[in-house]
């Protein structure tokens, strides 16, 4: 399957994807893993960000289909109903992955401004490159923006606050279909209380 963890920056898509991963196996790619090469690269927006940013998620995605069927996959994104030309190509590319590894899931990630400043605000995020502004935290917020599940077979709406990451992957590998389980006996790990 493919479970496509979407949401704003600091919501703690990659932290809840990490434990997620703990729970039902399979592999992790996070948004900032494919970015970040672009990010380091070229400026910001340019066509050759964007590019290199085509590049490497093509290569990802090559990746993720060479894997066996029976492997989950776990994906990190920020994509809203009202997206560019750019995001909405993105999440077509989303989609055709889930077409060819169903089914298709994804978990709208949220959580209140207070927390989500508070995460956004982590000195953490700079190794990753990841945005720490208050200001972007806000915006997000008030602007609202449905974030986008065109073409799901399953959707759920998780909001994280108060949440540890290991409940929140809890309930998302209840929610999935056939309720996956990692096969391999390894025991989650403690609880990240970062989220």
């Amino acid at each position: 399957m493919i479970v496509v963890l979407n949401g704003y920056p600091g919501v703690g898509k990659l932290t809840v994807g990490r434990a997620l991963i703990e729970r039902i196996g399979g592999r992790l790619l996070d948004v900032h893993s494919v970015y970040n090469v672009a990010f380091a690269l070229t400026e910001f927006k340019s066509p050759e960000f964007r590019s290199t940013v085509e590049k490497v998620e093509a290569i990802g995605h090559d990746l993720i289909r060479a894997l066996p069927e029976d492997v989950p996959i776990v994906l990190t994104h920020v994509l809203t109903d009202d997206t560019s030309d750019w995001g909405q190509t993105e999440w077509d590319r989303l989609q055709e992955l889930g077409r060819l590894r169903p089914p298709f899931c994804v978990v709208h990630l949220s959580c209140t401004l207070d927390e989500n400043i508070k995460r956004i605000g982590d000195p953490g995020r700079n190794a990753m490159r990841k945005l720490r502004d208050e200001a972007t935290a806000r915006r997000n917020q008030d602007q609202a923006r449905p974030l986008t599940s065109r073409g799901a077979d399953h959707l759920l709406k998780l909001d994280t606050t108060g949440l540890t990451a290991a409940d929140a992957a809890d309930r998302i590998a209840e929610w999935l279909p056939a309720a996956p389980r990692r096969r391999d006996n390894v025991q989650p790990a403690t609880p990240d209380p970062g989220r």
